[in-house]
């Protein structure tokens, strides 16, 4: 179930055991645990004897053999569960039925996912459960129950189920604003489902490889992933939606996606950090839908096609919506924000990943450069407003043109499917920010193979809550946010 984008492989961490008895102490500190002092003790010749080392047995030998690694292991497995799905969809072979064939036809999907309380609440990938028409989970010990879908964030790849049990094991809950870079990360899940013959969790293991990660599906016409974890501990296709977790056994992230050039893990994976999905599982179970963060700003996109150039672009205002907070807190077209919050920011996915992170409600802090000078304003971030027109304006307002290998090479997209934008309304262009030329690549997680697709795709997320529309411009990926009536 997870996501593959093409990109050089990594190598994958190997773990030695003795390695293993190394931990990080409070605050980072590397220091050695008792467990590798009792491993010395033990293995140490004793005086006068011969022999290069003494076996350990019994106790002793356990004991050396656990780890802070086994000890995480042993606090989150039992919360992590597996997430069978069920999508139906009719043939598309009418002599099927006719020949008393199955009129619909049914496919099997397998993710993971981790209890987060105690009363059948779980949380796993919106990729998951996407299209499923009935959800399965698995506890560790077999035992399966029918989940309910209680809400899904499909901008951040999230989504809450719920099981009707009580008392299950609940995984800790970590932090992901401290992470160190080079620590130790454990991803554990169910990759390949049932392949491997039971419902016991897979563990793998690596390190934190990196913080704040911008990705940008550009060669499979795949969306944005901003703000995400990296690791080099091996995810797989089923890992999606189980827990990435520290030393100290908390969970620290949601796995989520990978970049392979093969299918398989090459040690780079990306997981979704545990801050925001506390803020989203709660707003979906006490709402059901997550309020999507906006404060009235459409940025100017950047015109070079050159990825070094657009990682310092800038976050530059292009326009404010009349009457939207933004226009309230007295900012301008031609305004770059270079801070949020005590963030810098340096590009348009560092704005993307600011606004995930931030909650309906909220006053926050600008800073905001203009002729030179950099002046601070307050901003309180409001719902996201409806496109004021029903959705099929919006489409008629939308020329779309299926991408071919011509018009990809004539304009030098890097995009290998997707919907060419032929025409746009000056309204719809200033609302959602896109132009002519632009290619419609992904609505919400759907990607766009064709024109018909991009149609079919906003007809059904129209009326259903917010949506996120990828578009290539100037090969780079950008995302705009809207909603239709």
């Amino acid at each position: 179930m997870c996501r593959s984008y093409p990109l050089v492989a990594a190598a994958v961490v190997a773990l030695a055991s003795l390695t293993l008895t190394i931990a990080c102490g409070p605050g980072g500190a590397i220091s050695a645990d008792a467990d590798a002092q009792t491993v010395a003790a033990h293995t140490a010749p004793a005086r006068g004897d011969t022999a290069a080392s003494t076996p350990l047995s019994g106790r002793a030998a356990l004991a050396a053999r656990r780890t802070p690694i086994t000890e995480a292991v042993a606090r989150v497995s039992p919360a992590v569960v597996t997430v069978q799905t069920e999508a139906t969809a009719p043939v598309t072979n009418p002599f099927d039925a006719f020949f008393g064939g199955r009129p619909d036809r049914t496919t099997q999907g397998l993710g993971s996912g981790f209890i987060i309380r105690a009363d059948g609440v779980i949380v796993t990938n919106a990729h998951v459960v996407a299209g499923a028409t009935a959800v399965k989970v698995a506890l560790r010990d077999g035992t399966t129950y029918p989940a309910k879908i209680v809400g899904v964030d499909e901008t951040n790849d999230l989504a809450v189920l719920r099981i009707d049990a009580q008392r299950l094991p609940v995984a800790p809950l970590g932090v992901s604003d401290d992470l160190i870079i080079g620590e130790w990360a454990i991803a554990i899940g169910n990759p390949y489902g049932f392949f491997l013959g039971n419902t016991e969790p897979s563990v793998t293991a690596g390190v934190i490889s990196g913080t704040g990660r911008n990705l940008v599906g550009q060669a499979e016409g795949g969306g944005v992933y901003v703000d995400m974890i990296q690791t080099d501990a091996s995810i797989n296709p089923g890992n999606s939606g189980g827990p990435l977790v520290n030393a100290l056994g908390e969970v620290i992230g949601v796995n989520s996606s990978i970049y392979t050039p093969t299918g398989g893990s090459v040690g780079l994976g990306f997981a979704i950090p545990i801050n925001r999905v506390k803020r989203v599982a709660e707003d979906l179970l006490a709402h059901g839908a997550v309020r999507r963060p906006w404060i009235g700003v459409q940025l100017r996109l950047p015109d070079a096609a050159s990825s070094r150039t657009m990682l310092t672009g800038g976050v530059t205002v292009r326009s404010v919506a009349p009457g939207s907070p933004a226009a309230r807190a007295g900012i301008e077209p031609g305004d770059v924000i270079v801070r949020s919050r005590g963030r810098d920011l340096r590009n348009p996915y560092d704005w993307e990943a600011e606004l995930l992170d931030l909650r309906v409600g909220d006053t926050v802090r600008l800073t905001i450069r203009r002729h030179g000078q950099d002046i601070t304003t307050n901003v309180t971030v409001a719902d996201l407003p409806e496109v004021n027109a029903p959705k099929v304006e919006v489409l008629k307002e939308l020329q779309l043109v299926t991408l071919t290998p011509a018009i990809r090479s004539e304009r030098n997209i890097r995009s290998n499917h997707g919907a060419v934008i032929y025409s746009v309304t000056p309204r719809v262009s200033d609302e959602l920010g896109i132009r002519a030329g632009d290619v419609i690549v992904q609505v919400n997680h759907t990607p766009v193979e064709s024109a018909d697709r991009a149609a079919e795709a906003l007809n059904y997320y129209g009326g259903r809550g917010p949506i996120r529309m990828y578009f290539e411009h100037n090969g780079q990926v950008y995302t705009t946010d809207f909603s239709i009536q």
